[in-house]
């Protein structure tokens, strides 16, 4: 069959085919919708042998289907010319090497069938793989198998660049007809009860960032700086654009939408800096900013990135030396203004915005973007979010009531979204634990005279989402030379509020690259999100190191070199042994890393190089002593 006939028709391999009855069945239930290709790995004389073989040969062959034999699944490049590849679904039922082949055997056949596939899969192709009971080793299977006595098929697909999309129950009665057979390499059917049937579709490459330069108008010039490696396929995203669908943009709306209903909202549209000088930041503690390194005066970024692709060792990385020393400039030929940090929150601003624009006490000025906080790792605490800044002049005496109007706004029009995922939102004055806040509340503007903090409970069964904060409310005294007031700001984060929002557990899947994310938001929609990479693999690695001095070693740094050398792939940092030896009195401490992508295939071999390159860059800007 030609490529031209794939337009109309779907084609279908199926490999491994014992006595072709699935095939059969296939054809029956499918009919002239789809082209059949069924194969088995013996000569056709010795499958003729078996029960009901030549009747379903026959009955595929009568229908038009090509039953080929001698067919090895982990080599289909070489059964099939270019011509006859690009399979829009590629099924093998319970493979099998045969006889008593063990975990490790069956294993090794996957991860080369998977290889294959690759090969001959159309683009947006699916592979079917059905697996006995606890064979495919995820949370679907019941009983669940120990993980190393498990085929690990969705990690032996992530080999070949697959992620599992789908997962269901294989019922014999719903592929009428279907016998199996094959019980160790003879004619004779295996329990099939609690089989799973695993769909996987090709994940995204995981490719590591490119240079980036971006420029900005600071005081005046036009600088440039290099941005960090973690944040180079988040800038410039326009997740806000008028013609974006990103649930994050369809939040803002719909807030803007809401407190609109109670004042007019005059909403900022100028670009402001999405950098900021040492000076600039001095409400923020420096550890918990991004700086960037300085470029040349108005270089070109094509230019630089292909200087900087030729000589890697002359890239400028985002750890110097953690206390301070030789942060301001890259080279000696860069531009030196001061050390330059990627801004923390929006409220830098508001002096600069206030100025700048005419609004009066019955009007909300409404400004939003991306700002960067740095954070300890978690599923629910991005470093890079969208902030929404809406603020109210408010002229004495009429503070609490504009405050309570705002709170009563937001209130009423974020409950009916939120409730309907399971959370209840509330507003109080009282001071968080802490511990309990996210990176979003542990940084704001310290003239902010009130706060009243934006919290969401819920019943979920994930600690960190049955209550977090995601925002403020306060006030903000000011003085100008017509009028002594007050502005009352409030601030949210966006990105958590999506979360919640869609049921999206993890904040890295609001970046994703993958259309199948956008794709259930189109229109505006704000509903539940239905993750299209189930039980992706993770990968555990111990890290152990002396560190010269306990009482300054800050776990915050560490979270952010994790970030830097893991191209965020690390989900989990957690302490494991804190040691002193007994003679030195020097301390070492163990941590826990645990690796997962949540949207793309991710190998251990992948990991096993993030490793390596992670305690690299700890021995060089943490200046601990790796064990």
């Amino acid at each position: 069959m030609q490529k031209s006939e794939s337009i109309f028709t779907k084609r279908l391999l199926l490999v491994g085919e014992g006595n072709f009855s699935f095939s059969a069945c296939l054809c029956k239930a499918r009919g002239d919708k789809v082209h059949i290709i069924a194969t088995c790995y013996e000569s056709e004389d010795i499958v003729s042998r078996q029960e009901l073989a030549k009747t379903n040969i026959q009955y595929l062959r009568d229908r038009g289907a090509e039953v080929h034999f001698c067919v090895d699944c982990i080599e289909l490049k070489e059964h099939f010319l270019p011509s006859e590849r690009d399979f829009d679904c590629i099924y093998f039922n319970f493979p099998h090497c045969g006889r008593k082949a063990g975990v490790k055997k069956n294993k090794e056949l996957l991860a080369r069938f998977f290889c294959s596939c690759a090969q001959v899969l159309a683009e947006k192709g699916e592979v079917h793989v059905a697996l006995c009971r606890g064979q495919g080793g995820t949370p679907a299977d019941q009983p669940r198998r120990e993980w190393h006595n498990s085929w690990q098929v969705v990690a032996m697909a992530a080999e070949a660049g697959f992620i599992l999309n789908d997962i269901h129950p294989f019922s014999p009665r719903d592929a009428g007809g279907y016998k199996c057979t094959g019980y160790r390499s003879q004619d004779k059917s295996f329990c099939v009860e609690g089989a799973l049937n695993h769909i996987f579709t090709r994940s995204h490459l995981l490719l590591l960032p490119k240079p980036l330069i971006c420029q900005t108008e600071l005081e005046g010039n036009l600088v440039s700086f290099w941005v960090p490696e973690i944040f180079r396929d988040k800038i410039n995203r326009g997740f806000l654009d008028g013609h974006s669908e990103h649930p994050v943009r369809t939040v803002n709306e719909k807030l803007h939408e809401g407190l609109g209903k109670s004042l007019p909202i005059l909403k900022v549209n100028r670009p402001l800096p999405l950098v900021l000088q040492e000076s600039g930041c001095s409400y923020f503690p420096l550890d918990a900013l991004w700086m960037v390194p300085i470029a040349e005066i108005n270089p070109d970024p094509e230019t630089v990135a292909e200087k900087t692709v030729r000589d890697t060792e002359n890239f400028p990385s985002e750890f110097h030396d953690w206390n301070g020393i030789d942060q301001g400039s890259w080279k000696n030929g860069d531009w030196f203004l001061g050390r330059l940090y990627l801004r923390p929150s929006l409220l830098i601003f508001l002096p600069t915005v206030v100025q700048q624009t005419e609004f009066t006490s019955e009007t909300l000025l409404a400004l939003s973007g991306p700002v960067f906080r740095k954070c300890k790792i978690s599923p629910c605490t991005p470093p890079v979010f969208h902030e929404a800044l809406i603020l109210c002049a408010v002229n004495k005496g009429l503070e609490d009531t504009r405050v309570q109007l705002l709170v009563d706004s937001i209130h009423g029009t974020l409950s009916p979204l939120l409730e309907a995922a399971g959370f209840n939102l509330g507003c109080t004055t009282d001071e968080p634990d802490p511990a309990e806040l996210s990176a979003f509340l542990t940084s704001e503007l310290q003239l902010s005279k009130r706060k009243y903090f934006i919290a969401l409970k819920s019943d979920a069964s994930d600690p960190e989402l049955r209550s977090c904060y995601v925002g403020t409310v306060g006030l903000v005294p000011w003085r100008s030379a017509s009028i002594d007031c007050k502005i009352v700001y409030a601030s949210l984060n966006l990105d958590l509020l999506a979360m919640c929002i869609c049921g999206i557990c993890d904040w890295r899947i609001l970046w994703t690259s993958d259309e199948r994310f956008l794709n259930q938001f189109s229109g505006g929609n704000l509903g539940l999100f239905a993750s299209f990479s189930l039980y992706p693999p993770s990968y555990v690695h111990d890290l152990s190191f002396w560190v010269p001095d306990p009482e300054r070693f800050d776990e915050t740094q560490l979270h952010a070199v994790v970030r830097h050398a893991s191209c965020e792939l690390v989900v989990s940092v957690q302490l494991l042994d804190r040691f002193q030896h007994p003679e030195t009195e020097q301390t070492s401490l163990c941590y826990r890393l645990i690796y997962q992508s949540c949207d793309k295939a991710l190998t251990g071999q992948q990991v096993a190089a993030m490793q390596m390159k992670l305690r690299k860059e700890m021995a060089r800007s943490l200046h601990v002593t790796l064990r």
